[in-house]
């Protein structure tokens, strides 16, 4: 045959050094000297299911214990592309029970992409062609056959094989791995490759999976019109790939090449992906823009509005004396959610000094000596006779006071003296949201508006990162689900805009503003003398909203020194605001300015002790 003279004598040498050299480490062999050695050869590890043979008390290849096992490879490559494979598998000095085939269907093609084989059709006869029952298992890219082989001289085992062919410059190549591992030592494995016209070039690489190292042999036979492949001393784990190049026109066919998935690859920015990501970026935040147009946005009142609460806040009474009257009626704490829809501290600040004005609180500043914090006394008074509180008041005094008529500012910082002030506020913030609603100035709780949509965002974003991450394990297309996550985030943010004003509340709103230019302006100073300590008393809260406290409360002092009477101003500066002995009117403004500053900070640190408080409660 073909391969007598060229790989006979590699195999007899082989075996003969095989031999020599289990002669020479076998136990008991006395070397020079006397001394003994002994030697123990590890069997490799199998890839292949079902475990390497029994190798106990082998002596040499070929042994009792271990059958004499060759395959002879048939390899078939048609005008379509498809690769039909026969192997023969012969056994020598008896057959193992089980005898198990790798094929592989997957392999490393280049940095991003794994190359697929589409083996189908796997048969087995034993050698007089009898069928066997052949099991199938696919695992990690490698189809495993095992062939039941006991009290067989050897079977033939049949498959087919599509995607080894591909196009290269000169012609056409074929790439199959010939042998993906045994089950058991193979002494030779002999392969043939035919196809429709002659090879022009073939290579082959054969060991340990990781191994550079050429086959035992190959050629192109005696008329260059096959390819020959041999292989000997297969480990069953080790391999055998094979490359064979064809003229053009021998083979139809391209490699299967699939997508390595990385992290990079996932994300990868192609035009379809950047083109799914740009629509639906376009379409949802798109979307959220029209919603905030169609839905948070305030119908629109008369720009002539705004001029209408442009004015003194005053109006005549029933007895032809002069009383504030602020636009619509809109009490301090209801400005401040009116212009940014929602309760800030300032707007808590702004209506308990309100209060005060009003006479229902008089604030007491305490004697404090130096290098002492500066403390007041709050006195829940009745308040003038006739004249009513909104809930939302009645609610603040009661997170003020609760049942004590009188409570130091520095008390309710504290949570042993004011445990439950902190629901108590909130309880406030829940009443004045209420009252947009009752007022007819928004048709539902900003609030409720803002928690809605910011849970609506939440829950597309979680979405758009589901997505993401399907996308990014099944496919490359994970940053077109970026576009979700963006847009979830968009309507998260967006949720404070949606909030709208109804017609009403936009006229309020307007007015408003047109107080607040008002107060802003040197015009507001131009009150009459004998009524300026009462009315720039009014404006102080407003001032307090509007971020104007220290111009009016000096503005305020003016006044007093200015109308009020040294008798009215010994010891007490205001009805509503009492200094200790040494405190004079001059000192109003850094003490109303100190005092507003305080509240403010003692109500900031509630909402951070009850959001604490609801966490330790939680864990």
């Amino acid at each position: 045959m073909w391969w007598v003279g060229s790989w006979r004598p590699a195999v007899v040498a082989t075996t003969v050094l095989s031999v020599c050299s289990v002669l020479v480490t076998a136990p008991g062999v006395v070397w020079p000297e006397g001394e003994a050695h002994a030697a123990t050869a590890a069997a490799p590890a199998t890839t292949v299911p079902g475990g390497a043979p029994d190798r106990t008390g082998a002596v040499g290849l070929g042994s009792a214990a271990d059958p004499l096992i060759t395959n002879d490879v048939r390899l078939e490559l048609d005008r379509a592309g498809v690769l039909h494979g026969e192997e023969t598998i012969t056994f020598s000095g008896g057959a193992p029970a089980e005898f198990t085939r790798a094929l592989t269907e997957t392999m490393l093609y280049d940095t991003d992409h794994d190359r697929k084989f589409e083996v189908t059709g796997v048969e087995a006869t034993d050698l007089d062609g009898s069928p066997l029952a052949v099991e199938v298992e696919k695992t990690d890219g490698t189809l495993y056959a095992r062939i039941p082989t006991a009290a067989t001289a050897g079977v033939v085992l049949t498959y087919r094989v599509g995607g080894t062919v591909s196009e290269v410059t000169q012609g056409v190549q074929m790439e199959w791995r010939a042998v993906g591992a045994y089950s058991h030592t193979v002494e030779s494995t002999d392969v043939t490759v035919t196809a429709p016209m002659p090879p022009e070039a073939l290579s082959c690489l054969a060991g340990e999976p990781r191994s550079a190292m050429y086959c035992t042999a190959s050629d192109m036979g005696p008329e260059a019109g096959v390819a020959h492949f041999l292989q000997a001393d297969m480990e069953p784990d080790d391999r055998l790939d094979i490359v064979v190049n064809y003229p053009s026109g021998t083979a139809e066919g391209e490699p299967i090449l699939t997508r390595r998935w990385s992290l990079a690859s996932a994300f990868a920015v192609t035009p379809a992906t950047a083109g799914v990501f740009g629509l639906l970026l376009v379409v949802l935040v798109g979307g959220l823009a029209v919603l905030i147009r169609v839905r948070g946005r305030d119908e629109r009142a008369l720009r002539r509005e705004a001029s209408e609460g442009d004015h003194a806040p005053v109006e005549e009474g029933e007895r032809g004396q002069l009383r504030f009257a602020p636009p619509d009626d809109v009490h301090p704490g209801q400005i401040g959610t009116l212009i940014d829809e929602r309760v800030d501290i300032a707007d808590l600040t702004g209506a308990v000094l309100d209060l005060a004005v009003r006479g229902y609180i008089r604030l007491e500043e305490l004697p404090h000596e130096h290098f002492t914090s500066v403390d007041w006394r709050l006195v829940r008074l009745d308040g003038p006779p006739g004249e009513t509180l909104l809930a939302s008041e009645w609610l603040l005094l009661d997170a003020l006071f609760g049942e004590r008529r009188t409570v130091r500012l520095s008390q309710l910082g504290s949570p042993r003296a004011s445990a439950d002030f902190p629901a108590r506020i909130d309880r406030v913030r829940e009443e004045l949201y209420r009252d947009m609603v009752r007022l007819k100035w928004f048709a539902r709780s900003p609030s409720q508006v803002r928690t809605r949509w910011s849970t609506v965002g939440m829950v597309l974003t979680a979405a758009g990162v589901v997505l993401t991450g399907v996308l990014a394990v099944f496919t490359g297309a994970a940053f077109s689900g970026l576009a979700v996550v963006i847009a979830g985030a968009a309507v998260t943010a967006g949720a404070q805009y949606m909030p709208a004003k109804t017609k009403l509340g936009s006229s309020v709103y307007a007015h408003t503003m047109g107080f607040r230019d008002f107060l802003l302006s040197p015009r507001a100073e131009q009150a009459l003398p004998g009524r300026r300590v009462e009315l720039y008393s009014r404006y102080l809260p407003y001032a307090v909203i509007f971020d104007d406290v220290d111009r009016w409360a000096n503005i305020l002092a003016s006044a007093a020194l200015a109308d009020l009477t040294p008798e009215e101003l010994t010891g007490d500066g205001l009805a509503w605001y009492t200094g200790p002995r040494e405190w004079r009117i001059e000192d109003f403004a850094d003490s109303i300015t100190t005092f507003v500053v305080s509240l403010t900070g003692i109500i900031t640190n509630t909402r951070r002790l009850r959001v604490l408080n609801q966490f330790q409660r939680s864990r």
